[in-house]
């Protein structure tokens, strides 16, 4: 999508997220403290990006997940901004900046933190799943037993 076209369908603040790497302030994104169950996909291309079964309370002021749904969905890179060394994490097919991972994430599941900004997501609830186009993403909310 050109870059014009994309500062039509997205807001200010999703724009600078996800095509100029900026980060929302700590503890401001919609997603932050947010726990329904469904799935964050890219706001740019749709992609699905993570579960709510994976999310949890980092308390650092961003959404976190322990994993990505899909690995090949994330592609990851060095990022030595701002003084500091870090791990960017972009969508694959949009190349949206997303966030970063950290490796201070729950051990028992990995020790990975997924650091998201809420503006480079959008949330498809359960209910809403296979409407949107999102069917195959049920198996991830069955219950077992």
């Amino acid at each position: 999508m050109k870059s014009k076209d994309l500062r039509q369908k997205l807001t200010p603040e999703q724009y600078a997220v996800t095509q100029e790497a900026a980060t929302e302030r700590p503890f401001s994104g919609e997603y932050d403290d947010f726990y329904q169950a469904g799935i964050y996909v890219d706001v740019v291309s749709g992609e699905p990006l993570f579960s709510s079964t994976d999310k949890y309370d980092a308390g650092c002021g961003w959404p976190s997940f322990t994993k990505p749904i899909d690995k090949s969905h994330i592609k990851q890179h060095y990022d030595d901004s701002f003084g500091m060394a870090r791990t960017e994490v972009r969508s694959q097919e949009a190349k949206s900046h997303l966030g970063h991972v950290f490796t201070d994430g729950p051990m028992a599941q990995g020790g990975l933190r997924y650091c998201i900004n809420s503006a480079a997501l959008k949330f498809i609830p359960v209910a809403n799943l296979k409407s949107a186009g999102y069917g195959d993403y049920l198996s991830l909310f069955k219950k077992e037993g």
